[in-house]
C-alpha cells in the first residue's frame, strides 16, 4: 500500500532503508522529544524496520523528487480511551526536512485514509508537553485539544506531561 501525495511518497519500509534511517534517526533531537532512544547504528535502525515498523499502517516519508525516506507516520496505537474505530497517528521527520510542510501533508494524507478507505471514526494524535513542533502539525491538521495526562511512561524510561488531540470524520450525507 501506498499513499501519493504532491510531495511526498508514503511507502511501507524496507531493509534498504536502514542506512537512511540511522542518518535520521540518530539525531538525539529526533527520538527523545518524542519519547524513544536515538538509533544506535545501521543494524539498530535495520531491527526497527523489521519490527516496529512493520506494523500495519505505518510508513516511510519519502520525497518523491528523489525516493529518500526522511521521516515516518503511521498508526502507532489504539489506547484503551478510544473507542472502537479510532486510533492514534504517531510522526516524527529529520532535522534537515523539518519546517517545510512535509510531515503535515503526510498526517493529512494518513488522515484522509485512516477515514476513507479504512473507515474509522476518529484519530488521536499525543505529543509530550515542550513538544511545540508535533503540537503545531496537530493543529495544521485540524486536531483539536482533548485533555492531559500526566505521568506517562516512555521508552526512555521517564515520564511525561502528555496531551492529547483528537479528529472526527465528517459523516458523508445521505
Amino acid at each position: 500500500m501506498t499513499i501519493k501525495t504532491p510531495r511526498l511518497i508514503l511507502r511501507p519500509w524496507a531493509d534498504r532503508d536502514a542506512e537512511t534511517l540511522y542518518k535520521y534517526a540518530k539525531d538525539p533531537a529526533i527520538g527523545p522529544i518524542a519519547g524513544w532512544p536515538p538509533h544506535t547504528s545501521v543494524e539498530n535502525s535495520l531491527e526497527i524496520i523489521r519490527t516496529v515498523f512493520a506494523s500495519p499502517e505505518t510508513y516511510a516519508v519519502t520525497l518523491r523528487e528523489t525516493g529518500e525516506p526522511v521521516g515516518c507516520c503511521g498508526i502507532v496505537s489504539m489506547p484503551e480511551e478510544m473507542a472502537q474505530g479510532e486510533a492514534e497517528i504517531g510522526y516524527w521527520i529529520g532535522v534537515p526536512h523539518q519546517g517545510n510542510g512535509y510531515i503535515t501533508e503526510a498526517v493529512n494524507a494518513l488522515a484522509d485514509h485512516c477515514f476513507n478507505d479504512l473507515g474509522l471514526s476518529a484519530l488521536w494524535i499525543s505529543y509530550a508537553d515542550g513538544n511545540e513542533r508535533s503540537r503545531r502539525v496537530a493543529e495544521k491538521c485540524g486536531f483539536t485539544y482533548q485533555h492531559t495526562r500526566h505521568g506517562e511512561p516512555t521508552l526512555l524510561g521517564d515520564t511525561r506531561t502528555v496531551h492529547y488531540t483528537s479528529r472526527h470524520t465528517v459523516p458523508k450525507p445521505s
